[in-house]
């Protein structure tokens, strides 16, 4: 019996399920994006490989320039604003609201020189993805241990001003569509304040008017990005750091409801969140 007419009728069937309806259409373009993270993964790593020989920061620019070409295959664009104050020859910690898998884009949009991110464990056991995280330097922390989520923290500091290191992190923790920022941890915080380098505070507008996974909406859109000035931490201890949370905090929700307000008016206001913890 010839297989060719059944695969030829189920790949019609499906091309008219994406046509009629959203919820194939999300799904389609979501499995689409995990596609192509495991297949690009895997040819960015024999690349890395070549060209550097192993885990070193270096392999980030490699990393990115693959991830950055995701967005002409999804239309969507980056309005970006500020990006000169990520791109000063200096260690730094660098903060970003976390709304959805497709945060990836947005950090390879703007990843400046020398930069590296921490990330939860589990990562690291995801196939080609975890592979090339580790390539690339990514910092992996157990989030059930604090111990040792402690001590892995303690050791990113003293590398990144001996190596002159920028480092990455998502202070809400987990990823967050409400239309408002979740509380901070303190991880981030710790971590400049123990190495004495600034935060640079990022903040990415909503992605309710185009990426809706409670609507099943995935459409074109732009993503308005502003890089806020950097806050010193220098001379802070330990102590300062629920006010140096709170500040930051501040500042990046007055950006982020004012970077989505045109999306907001599009029909997708934010619900609110909690404030955060002092």
């Amino acid at each position: 019996m010839e297989l060719w007419p059944w695969l030829t009728a189920a790949l019609l069937l499906l091309l008219l399920l994406v046509q009629l309806s959203r919820a194939a259409r999300f799904y389609a373009k979501i499995s689409l994006y995990c596609a192509l993270c495991l297949g690009v993964s895997a040819v960015a790593a024999v690349v890395c490989l070549l060209r550097h020989g192993g885990r070193t920061v270096e392999n980030m620019s490699i990393i990115s320039w693959f991830v950055r070409s995701f967005k002409y295959l999804y239309c969507l664009r980056f309005d970006v604003k500020g990006r000169q104050r990520l791109w000063v020859d200096r260690p730094c910690v660098i903060v970003s609201n976390h709304q959805s898998i497709l945060d990836m884009m947005g950090l390879m949009e703007i990843l400046p020189p020398r930069c590296v991110q921490i990330a939860k464990r589990e990562l690291l056991f995801t196939g080609p993805v975890g592979l090339i995280m580790y390539l690339g330097g990514v910092f992996f922390i157990n989030r059930q241990r604090s111990s040792t989520a402690m001590s892995v923290m303690a050791d990113v500091g003293e590398l990144m001003t001996r190596e002159n290191l920028k480092v990455w992190i998502y202070p809400e923790g987990t990823r967050n569509d409400n239309g408002d920022l979740l509380p901070f941890k303190k991880g981030a915080f710790y971590l400049a304040v123990q190495a004495q380098v600034p935060i640079v505070p990022v903040v990415y507008s909503s992605f309710s008017s185009f990426y809706n996974p409670r609507t099943k909406l995935f459409t074109s859109g732009t993503i308005k990005v502003e890089v806020l000035d950097a806050i010193p931490t220098s001379g802070l201890t330990a102590d300062d750091i629920p006010e140096l949370m709170d500040s930051c905090h501040r500042a990046m929700r007055s950006a982020f409801l004012r970077l989505s307000k045109p999306h907001q008016e599009n029909g997708a206001a934010p619900e609110p969140a909690a404030q955060p913890a002092q």
